[in-house]
């Protein structure tokens, strides 16, 4: 199969864009609910019982936080806003799977979804309009990158997935896996984790975390130095560089030694074993000599292969593996000593994979 090249488009600067009605967002960390609050007369105490309304009891509006005198939450909606995106589309698959198209103050569109598992109730988030990275099998990087998301953004899909649930239920997992690469904001990405891991938010463990990247080694080091402790995930999708640059373009720029060194320099900081994700495409990167390259390259690592068939997208060449090719696969790897699974597809019939239900929403508009 011939492999469609496409440019690969530099990061746009921030635009995200207040409400227009000019009041914060009371998800951003810069809102200044604390001096508002002072500024009222009101005691300190309040800000920490207004996020337990947003985080804990899932408050949808200043109105539903009861316990506040009345002219305080009318006061706080004339200051602050909790919302700033719209629900656009919702779908809901037999599996349990939900996923939003979210449109942004403006006008942009993102994605996030929830998944049911057993007791797990893991949330996918978005961390950039489109993305820079240039995978050519990937929906949500087909238009390159508009801009980064804010924290106050990012937060806002928690909120918006966990009001999918019924009251008894919690989030219990978090993935950044949807649009965008998230290392490239990791200035906006982290202090949203922070809130997904703070008791006082959503009370999320950190062990339960897990960023996903195609590979940036400047900022997987910068992980280190903070000592983020999240779980890592970084996407192959092929065990050499002239494959990989061809499906993931800015692997040109960076070449997989210095990823995987970078990967290697993480895990020795933060002892937590990595990920290793591998989209399967079929007769491109599924052969016996394609697990035998990937089995060579991880080299006895303490790792976890995360193999993924794709998702078919409309309008692109590429095509699901075939069962044979998956079983051989995996029977390479595991016969080498490698830790592996498959990601078993969940949402297939709402576009639940990355960047899908934008672009279809798009194309009706059109």
């Amino acid at each position: 199969m011939t492999i469609p090249q496409l440019p690969l488009i530099e990061p746009a600067p921030d635009a995200g864009q207040p409400p227009a009605d000019g009041r914060a967002h009371l998800l951003d960390p810069g809102a200044g609910l604390e001096p508002s609050l002072a500024s009222l007369g009101e005691p300190a105490w309040r800000a920490r019982a207004i996020r337990r309304w947003l985080f804990q009891r899932r408050a949808d509006s200043f109105t539903a936080m009861t316990d506040l005198p009345r002219p305080l939450r009318e006061r706080l909606a004339e200051r602050f806003t909790i919302w700033t995106t719209s629900i656009a589309a919702h779908k809901t698959a037999e599996d349990g799977t939900e996923k939003l198209l979210l449109e942004l103050a403006d006008g942009h569109r993102i994605e996030c979804v929830l998944l049911r598992d057993g007791v797990r109730r893991t949330v996918c988030i978005s961390s950039q309009v489109g993305c820079a990275m240039g995978c050519v099998f990937c929906a949500s990087g087909i238009d390159g990158v508009v801009r980064n998301l804010s924290t106050g953004e990012i937060v806002e899909q928690l909120l918006r997935l966990a009001l999918l649930l019924p009251a008894e239920e919690r989030l219990s997992h978090v993935v950044v896996m949807g649009m965008g690469e998230p290392l490239a904001n990791l200035d906006r990405l982290l202090p949203a984790l922070a809130v997904a891991r703070d008791p006082d938010g959503l009370g999320i463990s950190q062990r339960r975390i897990t960023i996903s990247t195609v590979g940036l080694p400047p900022a997987i080091d910068r992980l280190v130095e903070l000592d983020a402790g999240y779980n890592l995930a970084v996407s192959l999708h092929a065990a050499d560089d002239e494959l990989r640059t061809r499906l993931v373009p800015v692997n040109k720029a960076i070449g997989l030694d210095a990823v995987m060194t970078a990967a290697d320099r993480y895990w020795e900081a933060s002892g937590r074993r990595l990920t290793f994700e591998y989209v399967l495409l079929g007769e491109v990167n599924d052969s016996q000599a394609d697990a035998d390259r990937l089995a060579r390259l991880l080299g006895g690592r303490a790792a976890l292969v995360n193999v993924i068939p794709y998702n078919p997208v409309a309008g692109m060449p590429w095509k699901e593996p075939s069962r044979q090719a998956v079983e051989r696969f995996l029977e390479v790897l595991t016969a080498a000593g490698v830790n592996v699974q498959v990601r078993r597809r969940k949402g297939a019939r709402i576009d639940a994979a990355c960047g899908q239900l934008r672009r279809a929403a798009a194309a009706q508009l059109r």
